[in-house]
C-alpha cells in the first residue's frame, strides 16, 4: 500500500469510529438515570420505635446489626435509581439473591415504601398492612436494618427499606 491509502484507511476508520461513538451518545440519552439524593442507614433512630411495636405484642426488641441496613440501603438506592419500588431489582437479583449476596443468612423479611414521610408516618403505615405488620411482629426475628434514599428530583420523597433477620 502506498501512503495515501493507508492514510485514508485510517480517516475512514476514525470517520467510522467517530460515528459510532456519535450513535452511542444518541442511544444513551434515552437511558440517562436522574442521580439519586442522599441516603442513610437509620437503624438505630428506629430501635425505639420498633421496640415499642413489639413490645405492644409481648415481643423482645429487635437489635441494629449493619449488615441488614447495608442490604436495606443497597435496596432502598436501587429503587430511588428507578424511582420505583420493587423487591426485585432487574439485574435479576431477587430478595433472597440479595440477602446472598450481602452474606445474610438464615430467614430474612423485607417492607419496602416510597413517600414524602418522615419514619414515625412509616412504621404507622407498615402497621395498618397485615403483610408488612406480620413481618415486624415476627417472633423468628431479632436483628433489622432500615434504610431509605432520596429521590434526585425530589428531597421530600424517600425511598424506605426495612429487612428483619434472625
Amino acid at each position: 500500500m502506498s501512503i495515501s491509502t493507508t492514510a485514508l484507511l485510517n480517516r475512514r476508520t476514525l470517520f467510522k469510529a467517530a460515528g459510532l461513538a456519535a450513535l452511542a451518545g444518541i442511544a444513551a440519552c434515552s437511558t440517562v438515570t436522574v442521580p439519586t439524593g442522599e441516603g442513610a442507614g437509620v437503624s438505630s433512630s428506629a430501635t425505639s420505635t420498633l421496640s415499642t411495636i413489639r413490645a405492644s405484642a409481648g415481643l423482645p426488641a429487635l437489635a441494629p446489626d449493619t449488615q441488614l441496613e447495608q442490604a436495606a440501603l443497597q435496596q432502598a438506592g436501587y429503587m430511588a435509581s428507578r424511582e420505583r419500588m420493587s423487591h426485585t431489582t432487574g439485574w435479576g437479583k431477587d430478595f433472597a439473591s440479595r440477602m446472598k449476596d450481602n452474606g445474610v443468612r438464615g430467614a430474612t423479611a423485607e417492607n419496602i415504601a416510597e413517600g414524602r414521610f418522615d419514619q414515625q408516618k412509616l412504621f404507622d403505615i407498615w402497621m395498618h398492612s397485615d403483610g408488612h405488620r406480620r413481618n415486624m411482629l415476627d417472633p423468628d426475628f431479632s436483628r433489622f436494618g432500615l434504610a431509605y434514599v432520596r429521590d434526585g428530583r425530589d428531597p421530600a420523597l424517600r425511598y424506605w427499606a426495612l429487612v428483619l433477620g434472625r
